[in-house]
């Protein structure tokens, strides 16, 4: 039956699988709103467009479905641009569906008006895209869907304009026929097993794009060693004696790489992110297996290259190494010891935090999810704590946004209803997106929120020391965070011990809204 177009794309959503929209209702954006109940969509709002980017984020993060945002014009869509920028650097899908003004060039005075906001998202989408009539508005729609199996996946935003939105339509078509995946067919892996056959010391490094459960195996089989990247922590589990860990941006792993007489990366960007450096440090040939030829290209000069993803790959290697003979180039004890010396220069580095994330990792169920904030506390887990499980440590890596972690953690929260998730913030960070507890106490989330609180922004204070500069500028007046956590009806804890830590964050797992844990440095 026809109806308003901004009800018809809810309806088309909701037979592509979409389940849940985050967003905010305005004046402009209000007809996608009359459609999503009638099509059986649970909307979560949101107390800022933000928050509302985030939690989308997070939500694809842990379900490995497109995250999908409803936000106004103007000002809407701009206070989304932060999230779709750290979505497009960390890859992940998210459709964001905004209004836009009729016309801009003749008119001017208008509410939220923008001189030109689709190229405004262009800058952090894979693409930004105005629907004129309805049959483009499916069409588009139907090509993020595509697009997020098909290629790398990224933020995609498509603007309607308000007329057309409240114009009568008729349905969207039913969902195509997926396009043929590139892992329908076993890539050609022969110049890799040419290379793995006359190695010694394999070594392979694993980043986002390897979505397998097969690392392990195959990595035992070959008798190879890994380091993973940050978003790569987990693919092998714990206790594999080879694995260098999350390591990479440690300098000695540099020296580790170069003597390796075989490195191959599978869906890596091996970025200024992953590195901390420009150069991998190899001195052999490199492998490199990605879907992005950006990635295939870059300056590190792979000598052989797949254009496939990473469990493809994994399953094509599985296969032509299940009889292979496990080099035996590299020993437990190499391993054991580099990982001893950078878990060492960690400590150092920002002393006290290493035994605080190791009495929080104790504390936690093995398969929690955690979405972190850019904050020290962060920044020392993410090399020091061995994760059990892929993709359950969420982290603004690439475009590295402050605010992230609790709006993330909302969404993935949402999306593991009945599963463990935790938020690490600082105290800085936090205060861009608290007011999301709103929401958090709302849908009823058993969510710990670890808030690390040393009262200032000590990562710049060092930067700034080592820089050989005065540090001005890096202490903020923080409110008393257990009681604004209260405020919006959510528990707190102010852990005076390890033991009293460890505590309020299993009784938070337990509890029927967030509980608010500030830990300060003084909890050891």
């Amino acid at each position: 039956m026809k109806r308003p177009l901004g009800a018809q794309i809810s309806h088309m959503l909701k037979d592509r699988g979409v389940d849940v929209i985050f967003g905010i209702p305005g004046v402009h954006n209000q007809e996608m709103y009359r459609g999503i109940e009638e099509a059986g969509i649970t909307h979560v709002l949101a107390r800022h467009e933000q928050g509302a980017g985030f939690m989308a984020d997070g939500y694809a993060r842990a379900t490995g479905k497109p995250g999908v945002a409803y936000v106004i014009t103007g000002p809407g869509l701009c206070n989304t641009m932060t999230p779709m920028g750290q979505a497009y650097t960390d890859s992940v899908p998210v459709l964001v569906l905004s209004s836009c003004l009729d016309e801009t060039q003749a008119q001017r005075g208008q509410l939220h008006q923008m001189k030109d906001q689709r190229a405004a998202a262009e800058t952090v989408t894979d693409w930004s895209v105005q629907a004129n009539d309805a049959q483009s508005a499916y069409g588009l729609i139907e090509r993020a869907f595509e697009e997020f199996e098909l290629c790398r996946p990224r933020p995609k935003h498509i603007q309607v304009p308000i007329v057309q939105l409240e114009a009568s339509a008729d349905p969207a078509p039913f969902p195509n026929q997926p396009a043929l995946r590139t892992k329908a067919s076993p890539p050609d892996i022969s110049s890799v097993m040419s290379l793995l056959n006359i190695a010694k010391r394999p070594l392979f490094i694993l980043g986002g794009g390897c979505r397998s459960n097969l690392w392990r195996q195959i990595l035992n089989q070959l008798g190879a060693a890994c380091f993973t990247t940050y978003a790569g922590r987990g693919l092998v589990g714990t206790g594999y004696a080879l694995d260098f860990g999350a390591m990479l941006p440690r300098p000695g792993s540099a020296d580790v790489i170069a003597s390796a007489d075989l490195v191959i990366a599978v869906g890596a960007e091996l970025g200024e992110v992953d590195l901390w450096r420009r150069d991998l440090g190899h001195t052999a040939n490199l492998v490199r297996v990605d879907l992005d030829p950006e990635v295939l290209s870059d300056h590190h000069r792979a000598s052989v290259k797949l254009q496939v993803d990473g469990e493809s790959f994994a399953h094509a290697l599985w296969a032509a190494t299940e009889n292979a003979k496990p080099a035996a180039g590299w020993t437990h004890e190499e391993v054991a010891v580099a990982r001893a010396r950078w878990r060492s220069e960690v400590d150092a580095e920002r002393p006290g935090i290493v035994p605080v994330a190791d009495a929080l990792r104790e504390a936690m169920p093995a398969e929690t999810m955690i979405y972190s904030d850019m904050t020290q506390f962060a920044y020392v887990a993410k090399e020091i704590w061995d994760v059990s499980l892929p993709y359950h440590w969420h982290h603004p890596t690439g475009f590295g946004t402050l605010g992230y972690a609790l709006p993330a953690g909302i969404g993935g929260a949402v999306a593991r209803r009945g599963k463990p998730t935790a938020v690490i913030a600082g105290d800085y960070g936090f205060q861009y997106t608290m007011q999301e507890l709103g929401a958090a106490v709302e849908l009823g989330l058993s969510l710990p929120i670890i808030l690390w609180d040393n009262g200032k922004l000590k990562e710049i204070e060092d930067s700034m020391v080592r820089g050989q500069i005065a540090p001005n500028a890096v202490v903020a007046r923080n409110p008393d965070f257990c009681r604004l956590a209260e405020a919006y009806g959510a528990r707190s804890a102010n852990p005076n011990s390890l033991e009293e830590m460890q505590a309020a964050v299993r009784a938070a797992f337990e509890a029927p809204v967030p509980t608010l844990i500030r830990v300060t440095p003084d909890v050891l």
